[in-house]
């Protein structure tokens, strides 16, 4: 009896340092939200450069899965690490549905809300269940989403 509780213990023990380790590969949603009231107080500080710095993933702004995006008054990204110039405001999850629009409706300053939808991890094509922290900040749109 001894040995069974001895394996299941050291088979436990694995599997929780298993699911620490493969969870630090991910972001978190405290990380990610953290990420997005950073990327306001930069953007606040000086637009132009924190764009800038989103899009190239410098000063802090990218984090294994998790970097800011943001669109202009005109609904397409100003900073994002592929996707800058096309239309955010139009953009759909792979399930089809609007999450660009569902952003710019629930984008408040001083306020963050959530967006849920379905998108792929990276190096990946199978969507999951995704949420992005969404704020305005002057004239953008920003977020920084996370994967369940």
């Amino acid at each position: 009896m001894n040995r069974i509780r001895l394996f299941a213990v050291m088979v436990m023990a694995t599997l929780a340092v298993a699911s620490q380790a493969l969870a630090g590969d991910f972001g978190t949603a405290a990380e990610a939200k953290a990420m997005l009231e950073r990327a306001v107080t930069a953007i606040k500080a000086n637009k132009a450069d924190a764009l800038a710095k989103f899009t190239k993933g410098e000063g802090g702004f990218k984090d294994r899965d998790l970097y800011p995006f943001c669109g202009g008054a005109d609904g397409n990204f100003t900073a994002h690490p592929k996707l800058v110039g096309k239309s955010l405001k139009e953009l759909k999850d792979k399930a089809g549905k609007p999450l660009g629009e569902e952003m710019y409706a629930v984008a408040k300053e001083g306020t963050i809300s959530e967006v849920s939808y379905m998108w792929p991890r990276p190096g990946s094509t199978d969507p999951v269940p995704k949420v992005s922290f969404v704020t305005r900040v002057d004239d953008q749109v920003c977020a920084v989403g996370y994967y369940k």
